[in-house]
């Protein structure tokens, strides 16, 4: 039972985004693996760009600096 997960930036998809991107890993897994799709779990967590960070500064601080 595969069990992928996708952790995002902030609020970066579309409801319909977050649907291609299950869809698309669940087919993935199936068809390189031949795991059944009702047996793979993709969950998406949305993680506030506060609360990431990568060089020493917050996801929120780069965009700022580079809107």
């Amino acid at each position: 039972m595969p069990y992928v997960n996708i952790k995002l930036a902030g609020n970066s998809a579309t409801a319909e985004q977050k649907e291609e991107l299950i869809k698309g890993v669940t087919d993935l897994i199936s068809n390189v693996l031949g795991k059944r799709s009702s047996a793979t779990y993709v969950v998406i967590d949305e993680i506030p760009t506060d609360n990431w960070g990568v060089g020493g500064e917050s996801i929120t601080a780069i965009r700022q600096r580079n809107e």
